[in-house]
């Protein structure tokens, strides 16, 4: 797969790692662990290749927990909120609906995807986090727009990042395969 062709050699960033642990664990998160052997996810390094081509920013990737629910990352991402005053930019790549079962090569989107991608884009504008981490049970379509939490709880780290007081802006909106919806959002706190 091109995954396999492409490189991205970022430099690595042992003292924000170390600070990323440092935050989590003094927000009450036990298990910090790091892994110094495992390289970037497609994840970092796909929208990171496309904003820095040259690489030349040191990047500190943190690991989605599947076995968590959204709240588990939400409150990830609330405990790193600092590091943005430290000139930190924090990514939160996924997809707004990822299910590669239900992917279609037509130009019309599915309606479960369109359903579930308005939800989501109405209840982050309306600063409705609450409601974004019980997707399960408020959302239309939850489980058929992601089987699997891992392209989802991205958005949860960068929306408890962004502060209880931020809003959402959707900054870029378009479609893939008749339901990836690459929806991207920036959470920035009103001056």
């Amino acid at each position: 797969m091109f995954q396999n062709q492409l490189k991205y050699p970022a430099p690595g960033a042992p003292k924000l790692a170390n600070r990323v642990k440092e935050l989590l664990k003094s927000s009450g998160f036990k298990h910090v662990d790091e892994d110094k052997k495992r390289g970037l996810d497609h994840g970092a390094w796909v929208p990171l290749m496309l904003m820095y081509p040259e690489a030349d920013i040191p990047v500190c990737q943190l690991s989605v927990q599947t076995n968590k629910d959204a709240t588990y990352h939400y409150n990830m991402g609330k405990a790193l909120a600092p590091l943005k005053e430290e000139g930190v930019l924090i990514v939160g790549s996924g997809a707004t609906t990822h299910n590669l079962r239900m992917l279609r090569n037509t130009s019309s989107v599915q309606p479960w995807a369109q359903e579930f991608d308005t939800w989501l884009k109405e209840a982050l504008i309306d600063g409705r986090y609450e409601d974004v981490n019980n997707y399960k049970e408020k959302a239309p379509h939850a489980t058929v727009a992601h089987p699997w939490p891992d392209h989802f709880y991205p958005l949860h780290v960068a929306m408890g990042a962004g502060g209880a007081n931020s809003k959402a802006e959707l900054i870029h909106h378009s479609w893939g395969l008749s339901s990836l919806s690459y929806a991207s959002y920036k959470f920035t706190v009103p001056a």
